[in-house]
């Protein structure tokens, strides 16, 4: 049964109203209960058709990418606890950086010697950089209160190879809550990555909005970059990296129209129904997301490590960096994700699936 944009669920325990995203509604009397093959035996499979307006191909929420322009006025965050890291900043230019792998194939732009070896490109005092994951920009005089900096090194040397050195590179970290930031790219110049910062306008009383859940900060954040890069650059294979270039995961995206759900046993026969607005709440409200597959390159089955390393000699994946810890904490998202649905559909072939809600 339907209403306009909602599903009525029923249960031998109950009824719920589950809110569908704006714009989609569902045709009535489609849903038709299909078989969900032997793996599914204590599952129920039902297929129902709907309808998708276009107000559901906005992105939302805003990233930082979509949310910078020159010539406004932006305010820096921490997105571990809203501290203010930076002073309010007017960009008189706001420009991309090159495409994350562009060194490799700087030999094709140039008919003589690369003219950009052992150069960095590096922000002017009013300029904001984008990068896949980051942005560059020059420090403040607030710098010195609000971020702490700590050398560190960003890979170990590998046991064949024992005598490279490891790199380092100044870490930088939130003096409120010790998060890591980014990286201090040169005394003048930081790199924020796009998953520790909030960026927001200037306006009002100055007054930050209240932080997202970490998780589902973290989780929107990448969805809505991976999707960017996806229609920018025309691929669906990405390589999730740590700083030092080292592959920490795969990830592969199948489609970006996904409408997901997921409501915990217990609301199932409570006394009201479900129709909440929260839209971090994955439990209330079904959402927009991307279905991915993904393959972690620490696990050890011999047919995901031959999958790793197809992709590696084959460079497949475009280069997602970020720090270590947020690699982990990305992992941990898609792997709650991958856990959260029926057991006939957590696999697809050696790759585990999972949604990242837009």
């Amino acid at each position: 049964m339907s209403g306009e944009s909602s599903l009525l669920i029923r249960t031998p325990r109950g009824d719920m109203s589950l809110a569908l995203p704006a714009g989609v509604t569902f045709e009535q009397d489609s849903c038709i209960h299909t078989p969900g093959g032997e793996a599914s035996a204590e599952e129920l499979h039902f297929r129902l058709r709907i309808a998708v307006g276009p107000s559901t191909h906005e992105v939302s929420p805003d990233g930082v990418m979509e949310t910078l322009q020159a010539k406004e006025t932006y305010c820096f965050y921490c997105q571990g606890c809203m501290t203010r890291l930076l002073e309010d900043r007017v960009f008189k230019r706001v420009l991309p950086l090159p495409n994350g792998n562009w060194n490799a194939i700087v030999d094709e732009w140039c008919c003589h010697p690369d003219p950009f070896a052992n150069k960095k490109l590096l922000p002017r005092a009013e300029d904001c950089l984008l990068g896949d994951t980051f942005v560059l920009l020059s420090r403040d005089h607030s710098c010195a209160q609000t971020m702490t900096e700590e050398v560190s090194p960003v890979g170990t040397a590998d046991s064949q190879e024992t005598k490279k050195p490891c790199r380092r590179v100044a870490l930088i970290f939130c003096t409120s809550c010790s998060s890591v930031l980014g990286e201090a790219v040169t005394q003048e110049t930081v790199k924020l990555y796009i998953t520790q910062v909030v960026v927001e306008p200037a306006v009002g009383d100055g007054k930050p909005k209240a932080s997202l859940n970490r998780f589902c900060f973290l989780e929107r954040t990448v969805a809505s970059r991976l999707l960017g890069l996806s229609n920018s650059i025309s691929t669906f294979h990405f390589s999730v990296q740590t700083p030092d270039g080292k592959a920490f995961l795969l990830v592969w995206l199948l489609n970006s129209d996904s409408i997901i759900a997921s409501v915990p046993e217990e609301c199932v026969g409570a006394e009201d129904p479900i129709s909440p607005s929260d839209l971090c709440s994955p439990s209330l409200r079904a959402t927009r997301a991307l279905k991915l597959l993904y393959i972690p390159c620490s696990d050890t089955s011999i047919q995901q490590r031959e999958i790793v390393s197809r992709w590696e000699v084959n460079a497949i994946g475009h280069p997602v960096v970020l720090p270590l810890t947020v690699c982990e904490e990305l992992l941990q998202v898609m792997d709650d994700s991958n856990a959260s649905l029926p057991a006939s559909m957590r696999c697809m072939r050696s790759y585990k699936v999972a949604y990242l809600r837009l």
